[in-house]
């Protein structure tokens, strides 16, 4: 089975070398960028299967950024990691098709089972968000 192709857009170098090597344990990872503006771009270049993004980035935020590429590559998948637990960016992201939403903080139990989810058709979120909402939070 072929590995996932992966784009990773983080402007943290601490953070983007983590989650390279968490990725790299199961993906591809083609490139990182450090800023929003940079993704279309990268994505134009590298056709990665799954774009992985914060939503906190210089230039232009992952959200916007992801709009734009999944609008026009149909076949892109888009991970969002985030340090924001905001409701509404939850949403944002969800109403985009063919995408998942993980915290920073749960990158370690869920952002290849993400990856995974969205290469599956499957919407994912991390535990920890799915928890706080059935909780009511």
């Amino acid at each position: 089975m072929n590995r996932a192709r992966v784009l990773l857009a983080e402007d943290s170098p601490v953070v983007a070398r983590q989650l390279r090597s968490l990725l790299g344990q199961d993906f591809e990872v083609l490139a990182m960028v450090t800023d929003g503006a940079s993704i279309p771009t990268a994505v134009d270049a590298l056709q990665p299967d799954v774009l992985v993004t914060d939503i906190s980035m210089p230039g232009m935020d992952g959200l916007r950024a992801a709009e734009l590429v999944l609008r026009q590559y149909p076949d892109l998948r888009v991970v969002f990691i985030t340090v924001h637990s905001d409701a509404d960016l939850v949403a944002r992201a969800r109403a985009l098709t063919r995408t998942a939403y993980v915290l920073k903080s749960d990158a370690g139990d869920d952002l290849v089972a993400a990856v995974e989810a969205v290469m599956g058709g499957r919407w994912f979120v991390s535990a920890s968000l799915a928890r706080a909402t059935v909780r009511g939070q």
